[in-house]
């Protein structure tokens, strides 16, 4: 069986976190010549170019951002290996990216994530908001939490923290100025406010007679990339929105929103943690995940259902059709 070479790995991570062959050769302690070389050997071995190389900087090919980031996440795991047997405690520490959905993640949980870096003190954090589908593996993330259905991925895990559920409202100002809504048709005639998400068709997601959920075409007035948008326009009166309770609770029982279509309403869509799959789960990676599950246990009201199942799934979670 061929064995996995290590040889030219630290060369290449370095000096490409550095930019330089030079800078490199400075902190290994050897010539600029040797660290050029062995970089040109790997790439011989693995067949892709993973720097490009200019008289004043050295830049990574994509090829070779894709392979940083493995070798620096392998490497980020061999310490902790290393540390947990030194210390004989798994003590978390070390950069942990953490991909979070924009409204809930700013909301709720980087607050949380913020106290436990007060507990753990080498701990640190690089996070990151957004509703796009993310390529954990290549971009480099550690964790995400993640908003709707997953599909699935050996190459991730999954572990449910609960569901949000969704409510169509609007303020009673815009309400005022039309005509009453009674059936989800009455959607393709009235301001809609939504969440932008590129390539996908507007749809929001409502019950049906049986049961089940459907998609239901809306007319759109207003696009937002973020939830907190979404919900300052519809306070505004600029027309209707599905929302999750967690954000609009407040509004509706001071009255500034008030609710649509509530027996086709109650739609829901899991939240999830997720990481990739690995042996040995990092210990900074461990303890955020069980302060994800204890702030899920503890804060019903905000996930919702609570479920212990772990499994493998997808790094590409279907996107929500209209949630931020």
């Amino acid at each position: 069986m061929e064995t996995l070479q290590f040889d030219g790995i630290p060369e290449f991570t370095l000096a490409a976190q550095l930019r330089s062959f030079t800078a490199a050769a400075l902190q290994l302690g050897v010539t600029s010549s040797a660290v050029g070389k062995s970089v040109t050997r790997l790439e011989k071995r693995l067949g892709i170019k993973l720097l490009h190389r200019t008289t004043r900087k050295l830049s990574l090919t994509n090829e070779g951002e894709v392979y940083l980031a493995s070798c620096l996440r392998i490497m980020e795991e061999l310490r902790g290996v290393e540390g947990s047997f030194l210390n004989g405690v798994a003590e978390p520490k070390g950069r942990l990216r953490i991909d979070l959905p924009a409204a809930f993640g700013r909301r709720h949980i980087a607050p949380m994530l913020i106290a436990l870096t007060r507990q753990y003190s080498q701990l640190d954090l690089t996070l990151t908001f957004g509703e796009r589908t993310v390529d954990m593996i290549n971009e480099g993330i550690d964790l995400a939490v993640r908003i709707g259905d997953l599909k699935d991925d050996p190459e991730l895990v999954a572990r449910r923290l609960g569901e949000q559920h969704l409510v169509i409202c609007a303020a009673p100002a815009y309400l005022s100025q039309c005509p009453p809504i009674l059936h989800p048709s009455d959607l393709l005639e009235r301001d809609c406010v939504i969440a932008w998400r590129k390539g996908l068709r507007i749809a929001w997601l409502l019950r049906n007679g049986k049961g089940g959920i459907e998609r239901q075409e809306v007319r759109v007035r207003h696009e937002f990339g973020d939830g907190e948008m979404m919900l300052r326009a519809t306070l505004e009166g600029c027309g209707l929105c599905q929302l999750p309770t967690w954000l609009v609770a407040e509004h509706l029982s001071s009255g500034a929103l008030v609710t649509v279509l509530d027996s086709y309403a109650g739609a829901t869509m899991p939240i999830h943690a997720i990481w990739p799959q690995t042996r040995y789960i990092q210990p900074k990676v461990r303890v955020v995940v069980d302060a994800l599950l204890k702030m899920a246990e503890e804060q019903a009201a905000l996930f919702g259902a609570m479920s212990d199942t772990e499994h493998t799934f997808s790094h590409s979670p279907e996107p929500p059709i209209d949630a931020p």
